[in-house]
């Protein structure tokens, strides 16, 4: 859904960009979060389809990768059709997709032997066209590498997703680097919420839209991915604005 906020006569000069940049091609459909505050910060509402998409966890710990891989394991979970997840390394937790709502009857696992066949082997999953999304797990990821998926992707309308992992804490620099895909989200985890009772409420992430083509940076606190892929809003902010993080605004101070 646009923003209500933008001009229209900006909304018609970015339609007619769109067409120009599609060099005659159908525009593309778009795969929306159906959490309103997010899909307003996207030009088109959603995440488009037959495009590249990258996704980073907010350190270079386990429990940010691990979310990171959720956030990653939604998108693709409402998607239609097969999903085809091509790693390097061999720690991929089925169950836990699921829960993401990627059933594992949906998943087809690439295990390669480095970033560079990962790269490849997504690139043909892309040119194939018979996937709902394709996901690549790689801790590099140059220009040149972006630009082949992001032109594999327009080929069809699978949504192509890049994981980014890195095995050094010093390599996460290269996220910074600029590349071909059309969003870059960051992904960090919260504190799940509090329940009345003892036990673990649904998990919290907080989500940084870093880079939008078209249009803005954003960031959102946000319910984990229920067993359907689909993120929620937080129940105590429904009928308010959000404010800042608690530990944002510790080290504000």
């Amino acid at each position: 859904m646009p923003d209500p906020r933008i001009p229209s006569a900006f909304l018609s000069l970015r339609a007619d960009i769109e067409r120009i940049e599609a060099g005659g091609r159908a525009v593309r459909d778009v795969l929306p979060f159906g959490v309103a505050a997010v899909d307003a910060r996207l030009p088109e509402g959603g995440l488009r389809l037959g495009a590249l998409h990258e996704v980073a966890g907010g350190g270079g710990g386990a429990i940010d990768t691990t979310v990171a891989a959720l956030f990653a394991a939604g998108i693709a979970a409402r998607t239609r059709g097969p999903v085809l997840w091509c790693m390097a390394r061999r720690d991929l937790f089925a169950p836990a997709l699921d829960l993401a709502g990627l059933a594992p009857d949906r998943v087809i696992y690439g295990e390669m032997d480095d970033d560079k066949s990962v790269l490849a082997a997504a690139e043909e999953g892309l040119r194939h066209g018979g996937f709902g999304a394709v996901v690549g797990e790689v801790g590099r990821l140059s220009m040149t590498a972006s630009r082949r998926l992001q032109l594999a992707a327009e080929s069809g309308t699978s949504l192509a997703v890049i994981l980014r992992r890195w095995r050094r804490q010093a390599d996460a620099a290269d996220f910074g680097q600029p590349t071909a895909a059309v969003t870059r989200w960051r992904v960090t985890a919260l504190p799940s919420a509090p329940l009345p009772v003892a036990g673990v409420g649904r998990a919290r992430w907080f989500v940084e839209l870093i880079r939008c083509k078209a249009g803005e940076c954003a960031d959102f606190e946000l319910e984990a991915c229920d067993e359907t892929g689909r993120l929620a809003l937080l129940a105590d902010l429904v009928h308010r604005s959000p404010a800042p993080p608690a530990w944002s605004r510790r080290a504000a101070g």
